[in-house]
C-alpha cells in the first residue's frame, strides 16, 4: 500500500512539473518569436555604419566644395579692391 501511495504521489508531482515546464517552454517559444519580430523591424528603422559613413562622406565633400567657392569668392574681392 505503501508502494502505491509513493507511485500516485510521485506521479502527481511529475505531472505537475512537466506541465509547468511546457508552459515555460511555450512561453519562450513565444518570445524568442518576438525578439525575432524586434530585431527584423529595428533593421528597418536604423541606418548601418557604412550608409552613415557614406552619408557623412557625401556631405563633407560637398561642404569642401562649398569651401573652395568661397575661397575663390574671398580672392576675388581682394584683386578687384572690395
Amino acid at each position: 500500500m505503501d508502494m502505491m501511495i509513493w507511485n500516485a504521489a510521485l506521479s502527481l508531482v511529475i505531472g505537475i512539473v512537466s506541465w509547468v515546464l511546457r508552459e515555460k517552454a511555450a512561453e519562450l517559444a513565444r518570445v524568442t518569436i518576438l525578439l525575432n519580430k524586434t530585431r527584423e523591424e529595428i533593421a528597418k528603422e536604423y541606418m548601418t555604419k557604412l550608409e552613415v559613413h557614406a552619408d557623412i562622406n557625401r556631405v563633407m565633400n560637398r561642404l569642401e566644395v562649398l569651401e573652395a567657392k568661397i575661397d575663390r569668392l574671398i580672392e576675388s574681392n581682394r584683386m578687384r579692391g572690395v
